[in-house]
């Protein structure tokens, strides 16, 4: 029984990984697909946005050769 249970275990541990190749993460359906790719692609400029204001680097450059007025016009 313990063997049994030892081995189903590694069996299920060694298919998990794959799991994602065997069950598609989008729809067959064109449409559908297209919708589900922009909304992926809008959360990752999302993310890519919040990480830049996040680290300050969507502020003025005060080193530019130019000026930059920071404050509220």
């Amino acid at each position: 029984m313990r063997r049994r249970m030892l081995v189903c275990l590694l069996l299920m541990m060694a298919t998990l990984p794959t799991i994602g190749c065997a069950l598609p993460i989008y729809s067959a359906l064109p449409g559908r697909r297209a919708e589900q790719l922009i909304y992926t692609s809008e959360n990752l400029r999302a993310m890519i946005q919040e990480w830049e204001r996040f680290w300050f680097l969507d502020q003025p450059d005060h080193m530019s050769p130019y000026r930059t007025h920071g404050g509220v016009i």
